[in-house]
């Protein structure tokens, strides 16, 4: 078999090659290729008995594990696009999404007037191979973004992969690949399936935990291994991580938020430069920059140039071109063109002549590395001068006793805005303490005005916070008693 084929062929296909070969692993079990083929041919049909059709899609609101590759594997082999969130969505945030999606049948939650159904449903005895199907949009994950809001991010390419080519040049055909991220957000989806259609045997993390993802690492010899600067973190800080074997990764893949430069030259000087890659992209899939280790030493706090094809420019709000070194908004552009790669449902992009933005903000430097500074909607104004939250979290982070951390701007009669910290620590400290860690890091201005130590993971699993909900928050709490604040 040659060239890009239908998911069921992808699978069907592995199955045939190495049908015992292990293809996705979870913590309470597994599924062979075998196995994985013939278990979807039966739910994809009983899918079909509940009114999937092609070019419909399926909400798939499972946690990580087997239920959830089956759930994802029969809707294509139906033609239907998976359409996932997250198991534990509240009621009104999923009525949300359920009302942009318009699935013909939701797996894992009971929405009202809509067919619902769970993970273990009753299978027909027929699990031999369906008529081949495409799925015309391979898949359709949400984004909350900084308002909140949902909206569908739709890939508007087909469900067509080739088993010999992996779909992006930094996968290998038949590895082991380790998805420590939640399903629901587009880079573990996108990677973990990817690898998949391309052999990879899939270990699932329930819930991401340092410990166990190592464990994983070396009981099955992990070569791939997507994550985020919060797992980075965690793994970094996990006592006793020398003892586990991570040799068998040949490359970690970091993306979803800025990496800290301190926890970055860490992990390259754990692993070796050669073995770590940063990507920045969109789930839009608009534009990619990529950058390798070895690169990183030699650009420190970049991104990457662009890859795949695919273009950046960084803007003026006039629309004009950043000059080298200036920060601007950064705008993307794909391969084959505006409007190629995704659709949204309940949002409309930001473009200039067909160049898209996400709303980072950033610079290029003379060679054409990209730099990220923070998103535009986060940028926090303090007497006059740009302070951009990130920067501020990467000098918090690197404090031993902290575990995440979260800058905001809360309004000041003085500054117009104050910089002000929310800091999740792992053992007790002090406000002082934190200042004084970061000023002796950051100019002054940079520096919070005010902490406010939580107790509480301030970040998910995939790196993502919400910096506007956690704003409205304590803007709320001032107009009653005032937030805890800590000088």
């Amino acid at each position: 078999m040659t060239g890009p084929v239908s998911i069921a062929a992808c699978i069907a296909e592995l199955a045939r090659r190495d049908p015992d070969r292990l293809a996705v692993v979870d913590e309470q079990g597994t599924l062979t290729r075998r196995e994985l083929d013939r278990t979807t041919n039966a739910l994809a049909r009983a899918y079909a008995q509940l009114g999937v059709v092609p070019g419909r899609m399926v909400t798939i609101a499972l946690p990580n594990g087997r239920a959830f590759a089956q759930a994802c594997v029969a809707t294509w082999k139906l033609g239907a696009t998976p359409q996932p969130v997250s198991a534990r969505l509240p009621a009104a945030e999923l009525a949300a999404v359920i009302e942009l999606a318009d699935p013909v049948l939701v797996v894992g939650a009971e929405v009202t007037g809509r067919r619902c159904v769970d993970a273990d449903i009753d299978l027909p005895d027929d699990d031999s191979p369906l008529p081949d199907a495409v799925s015309p949009e391979w898949k359709a994950p949400t984004s909350g973004g900084s308002t909140g809001r949902p909206k569908l991010i739709v890939a508007t390419v087909p469900g067509v992969f080739d088993p010999d080519e992996p779909a992006v040049p930094y996968l290998r055909c038949d590895d082991v690949q380790l998805v420590a991220g939640p399903l629901f957000h587009n880079g573990p989806f996108l990677y973990c399936f990817r690898g998949l259609f391309c052999g990879h045997t899939v270990v699932l993390l329930r819930r991401f935990d340092a410990e166990r993802a190592l464990a994983a690492v070396q009981e099955h010899r992990v070569g791939f291994a997507m994550v985020v600067p919060t797992m980075m973190q965690r793994i970094w800080r996990l006592p006793g991580r020398e003892q586990y074997d991570v040799s068998s990764l040949r490359t970690v893949l970091h993306l979803g938020a800025p990496c800290p430069g301190w926890l970055k030259q860490a992990w390259l000087d754990w692993l070796g430069p050669e073995r770590v890659l940063e990507l920045y992209a969109g789930t839009e899939g608009n534009g990619i920059t990529l950058i390798s280790g070895d690169e990183w030493l030699e650009h420190p706090g970049s991104v990457g140039r662009p890859a795949l094809g695919s273009a950046v420019r960084v803007l003026r709000p006039d629309g004009s071109d950043c000059a080298p070194g200036e920060v601007g908004e950064v705008f993307l552009m794909p391969a084959d063109g505006p409007g190629t790669t995704y659709r949204y449902v309940g949002a409309t992009a930001r473009s200039v002549d067909g160049w898209e933005t996400l709303g980072d903000l950033g610079h290029l430097d003379a060679a054409g590395y990209l730099y990220l500074a923070d998103r535009s909607a986060d940028l926090i104004l303090s007497g006059g001068s740009n302070v951009y939250p990130a920067e501020v979290e990467a000098a918090l982070d690197s404090h031993p006793s902290v575990r995440s951390s979260c800058v905001i701007g809360l309004p000041d009669d003085d500054l117009g805005e104050r910089v002000h910290a929310l800091v999740d620590a792992t053992e007790p400290v002090t406000a002082t303490e934190l200042l004084d860690h970061v000023a002796s890091r950051l100019v002054r201005y940079k520096v919070p005005r005010t902490v406010e130590l939580v107790d509480g993971v301030l970040r998910d699993d995939a790196g993502k916070v919400r910096r506007s909900a956690l704003r409205a928050e304590r803007l709320s709490a001032t107009d009653d008693a005032g937030p805890p604040l800590q000088r």
